[in-house]
């Protein structure tokens, strides 16, 4: 998903004038992220964020500060053109923001031609940096104690503390432009209002005793979250009549005394707050029942209580519908955005391997414009998470000891603010204190994602694919032998690097494809596009850097066997275009053209059939069609979904499951009437199954198998059971549904059934999966590392491959469903495997600790007679296998003692089994079961047994068991006469004095 990777990059806060260096307090991105702001107690700074330059910088005189007070917080306007900032003395200094692009800011000094290609821009700085000044808009001064700030393309709305309330006012509503006044917005006069925080105008509130600490606005959900002084978080949206214009026009919105309309003016013309409570917090009962104590007594202090749930901080996930709730006590909760006044429970985010560090309190959090990462800064460290609340990184001081007088990642001991870049390759974030270098307090974080989040198709989750800021990682463990790709040590990753000559200009990359058979990579950006060999190792890039510009890829990107499917707009028109690996990158050499009316959201290949999603809501299939001199797409049919998918831009996942009768014997452009789509809307996971009316007309029935689900993978030919398998990763565990096209559609006449689909098979993780590599069995994922030394004055961020082996898993379901043939058959796809009886040993463990131990539930007879069952079908499943004697005796091992005598009394008499090893001349096994015999103390006092391995082993010249079995003869008996015993029978010194020998070496 989301990793940290290399060293964190440093920017210098030091002000480019020559005045006193103060330390940022906050740290502002603007709404489209190409510019933030660093603010100090008397200045205010614009950077670019690529390059990171400072373009402006604003320094208050002494004056200002006197009578307006030091600089609190600030704001960007929605169109980047205005900043607010706001003062502890009650003011909102009002700053505009002019550009002039055809004046540079900075310029390359003149050099060699020789010396050029040496200073090349990197990614996303080739574009020049323009000229920006600041103008001081104006002041205006807030009665009441002003907290809270929060700008709207039409007015500014903002909380005061006495008295309590929420206000709004209109921005200056004129500017000149060539001598003439513009209005910019509609009638600024109705746009005065004040609501005070009482029962009667907010009904919804848990306390109206409270102030608003905070007010943020969330832009895709056209709502607002507010922060209240109890602690509590509310999901606010203020309702306007349609006709508001109209009505205030012929009314006057003022009082005798010229202030703002108040309440109940406001009620008479319908414009009303609407919320809801998504964080609530309840203080024990020991602190509601005690005396109420005033803010204004001097013994206040020693009655205050600290809430550990007291929201701090808000964030708005809208792709998933969710909310991050950052508390006092630095907890995060996950919440879903109610509907129809249904609030799901939270979810408590978690952090591994804390042991007994403190991350302090939540100083901010913002989720990535993709909506699947979640960073948080806090007082004492960083976090990251995935939306379905995996842990991907967390920085919480540092675990070696570093010299603390040379290090400058400050950030690892507290983050006071940060957000993402664009494309979220990297997290700029402003540390709390930067003790070692004063003006080293930014920091800029690089992150490598997963492709998937972009452009989830099947193949770029065939193989773990990774993005960078300026490269590609590709997994190449699926081509290697089987020892490799369980090595954690094993080095599989090809780093592929993306043309700087691309990246300069179009940065950053916005999707990236890679080919069923993992050799060819395209990759797209803000424009254009490119692709890669592996083959070859070369780029193809467009020759003619206008036809480059002239399109961007919206949709994704896919490969069909050496084409190159691209869904792209080009003057607002949009197209599905089909590129050749082998031609040059030009308009004349597209291979097929296909036009489209709405955007493409979501492209997907399945087999030879192109699914498209669009944003009106419409599924077209059109079938790859090779000819004698090119290849085309032809359009079998579309569907319309309107009524069943609500919200399309919110469709992630895209994929399609067709009936074998169909595969087989029906006709290719019938496929879209039958077959049951999958999508992953949102975090839903869902199944559209069609259902054909009488007059044929096909309707499809939406059921839901899960929510909450990050990614999932579709296996539409695996092995045995696995075939139309369905894997989803929910963030603690992959879940699958084995033989999604056999789930059964909910019955419309029963009312009282289950929300979701239970999966077939839960796995739980320790990582992150990437990736599924079917034919070995295993999933493959990474894990983030933090390292760190004393002679490095920084920390180190590096992934780590991981994997997991899922075959004990599928096994046991069938296992547990008494489905022995079925097992044994998918068990047989996998015997060659060189960890085939690793696997093996895994499920037999499993089972067998899995038995129940007490008798005191009344449940025990019931669930034990199951599990008996289980482990008997597991026994029996097991002698299919040469290797079943090798799994009983290393699972023996491995558990404990008291769990032998069950699995003995299913498996047979660890005697039998003795000699069966000797018997079939597997004598390192015999030898394993000789430590069971002798724990079971079934061993004859003359070590009868332990003397016919060992003369076995001699005559089979194996004499690293003969040493082994010589150790533990000489371990079970101290007197050392099993020892001399044994020599002596088996003649092993060939002398007669052995005994002295023997001595010697032992």
């Amino acid at each position: 998903m989301y990793f940290p990777t290399a060293a964190a990059r440093q920017l210098s806060s030091a002000p480019p004038l020559s005045i006193s260096h103060e330390p940022v307090i906050a740290l502002v991105p603007s709404p489209r992220r190409t510019l933030f702001c660093t603010l100090t107690n008397r200045s205010l700074s614009v950077w670019r964020q690529r390059p990171s330059a400072v373009l402006a910088h604003l320094a208050r005189t002494a004056t200002s500060v006197e009578e307006h007070g030091d600089n609190v917080s600030m704001e960007w306007s929605p169109d980047s053109n205005r900043i607010i900032i706001q003062t502890t003395l009650s003011y909102l200094v009002l700053v505009t923001l002019d550009v002039n692009p055809e004046e540079v800011a900075y310029r390359t000094p003149p050099s060699p031609a020789a010396s050029q290609r040496h200073f090349l821009p990197g990614a996303g700085e080739a574009v020049p940096l323009p000229s920006m000044n600041f103008f001081l808009e104006g002041v205006i001064r807030i009665e009441g104690s002003l907290i809270s700030v929060s700008p709207r393309r039409e007015y500014i709305v903002f909380s005061t503390k006495s008295p309590p309330s929420v206000q709004r006012i209109p921005w200056p509503s004129a500017h000149h432009e060539g001598g003439q006044e513009h209005r910019t917005y509609r009638n600024s006069d109705n746009l005065y209002d004040t609501w005070l925080l009482n029962e009667e105008t907010f009904p919804w509130l848990m306390d109206s005793n409270i102030v608003t600490d905070r007010i943020s606005y969330s832009k895709s959900t056209g709502t607002e979250t507010w922060l209240t002084s109890d602690g509590r978080a509310y999901l606010v949206q203020l309702h306007e009549p349609i006709n508001y214009d109209t009505y205030s026009q012929d009314t006057d919105f003022t009082s005798e005394n010229g202030e703002g309309k108040q309440d109940s003016d406001r009620q008479e013309t319908g414009l009303t707050w609407h919320g809801t409570c998504i964080h609530n917090v309840e203080p024990p009962k020991w602190v509601q029942k005690r005396r109420l104590v005033r803010p204004d007594d001097p013994d206040a202090d020693q009655h205050y209580y600290d809430e550990p749930r007291r929201a701090v901080a808000v964030a708005i996930n809208a792709k998933f519908s969710l909310a991050a709730i950052g508390m006092h006590g630095g907890t995060v909760e996950l919440v879903s955005l109610p509907s129809q006044g249904i609030l799901p429970p939270a979810q408590v985010l978690q952090i591994p391997q804390l042991y007994n560090k403190k991350i302090g309190v939540v100083r901010s959090m913002e989720w990535s414009s993709d909506g699947h990462a979640l960073a948080v800064g806090c007082q004492n460290g960083w976090v990251v998470w995935s939306v379905g609340g995996r842990c991907l990184a967390w920085g919480c001081g540092v675990e070696y000891e570093v010299d603390q007088e040379k290090f400058t990642d400050a950030f690892m001991y507290g983050v006071r603010d940060l957000f993402w870049s664009p494309g979220n390759f990297e997290l700029i974030v402003l540390a709390e204190s930067a003790p070692n270098t004063p003006d080293g307090e930014l920091f800029v974080i690089p992150f490598a994602k997963s492709a998937n989040i972009a452009q989830h198709s099947p193949d770029n989750t065939q193989y773990a694919f990774l993005q960078m800021d300026d490269r590609v990682l590709v997994y190449r463990g699926a081509d290697q032998p089987d020892m490799s790709v369980i090595n954690p040590e094993s080095d599989v990753w090809q780093r592929i690097k993306i043309p700087q000559s691309y990246l300069s200009t179009n940065w950053p990359i916005r999707y990236s494809a890679l080919s069923a058979d993992g050799r060819l990579v395209a990759v797209a950006g803000r424009r254009g596009l490119c692709h890669y060999s592996s083959n070859s190792g070369r780029w193809r890039l467009f020759p003619d850097e206008l036809q480059e510009q002239a399109f961007t890829v919206r949709g994704g990107l896919l490969w069909f066997h050496h084409v190159l499917v691209a869904a792209v707009e080009v003057s607002k028109t949009y197209q599905i275009r089909l590129y050749s690996r082998d031609l040059e990158l030009s308009n004349q050499n597209v291979l097929h053209r296909e036009i489209l009316s709405s955007p493409v959201v979501i492209l997907s290949l399945v087999d030879n059939s192109l699914l498209v999603y669009t944003a009106d809501n419409s599924l077209y299939h059109y079938l790859i069609i090779p000819t004698a001199d090119t290849i085309k797409l032809h359009l079998c049919g579309s569907i319309s979904f309107e009524g069943v998918i609500t919200a399309p831009n919110a469709v992630r996942v895209l994929s399609w499951m067709i009936p074998n009768a169909q595969k087989q014997l029906g006709d290719p452009t019938d496929d879209l009437s039958v077959a049951t789509v999958l999508m992953i809307v949102g975090g839903n996971l869902v199944l559209l199954k069609p259902n054909k009316s009488a007059d044929q007309e096909v309707k499809y029935d939406l059921q839901l198998l899960s929510d909450r689900i990050e990614f999932c993978w579709i296996h539409l030919r695996g092995i045995g059971a696995l075939e139309n398998s369905l894997w989803g990763y929910d963030g603690q565990n992959i879940r699958v549904w084995l033989n999604a096209l056999a789930i059964e559609s909910p019955d419309p006449t029963i009312e009282a059934q289950p929300d979701h689909v239970k999966e077939s098979v839960s796995i739980p993780l320790d990582f992150y999966p990437l990736s599924v590599l079917m034919d070995k069995g295993i999933i493959i994922g990474v894990e983030h590392e933090t390292a760190s030394r004393m002679s490095l004055p920084f920390v180190m961020f590096r992934h780590i491959t991981s994997t997991h082996l899922f075959l004990q898993h599928i096994l046991r379901v069938h296992l547990e469903g008494g489905q022995l043939n079925e097992a044994v058959s998918f068990a047989y796809q996998y015997q060659h495997l060189v960890f085939f009886a690793h696997a093996l040993e895994i499920l037999l463990n499993s089972v067998v600790e899995d038995l129940p131990s007490s008798r005191d539930d009344g449940t025990y007879e019931a669930e034990s007679q199951k599990k008996q069952a289980t482990l008997a079908n597991t026994v029996e499943f097991l002698d299919y296998f040469d290797v079943s004697l090798d799994v009983v005796v290393g699972c023996a091992r491995k558990i404990e003692v008291s769990h032998w005598p069950r699995l003995f009394d299913v498996v047979g008499n660890p005697k039998t089994l003795f000699e069966v090893c000797i018997t079939s001349g597997r004598l390192k096994t015999a030898g394993s079961y000789l430590l069971v015999l002798h724990n079971l103390e079934q061993l004859d006092s003359e070590h009868g047994d332990a003397i016919r391995l060992l003369r076995c082993a001699m005559e089979a010249e194996d004499w690293q068991l003969c040493r082994e079995l010589l150790r533990f003869l000489r371990s079970i008996d101290e007197t050392g006469e099993a020892l001399h015993l044994a020599v002596r029978e088996t003649g092993l010194l060939g002398t007669d004095d052995g005994q002295t020998a023997v001595d010697g070496t032992a």
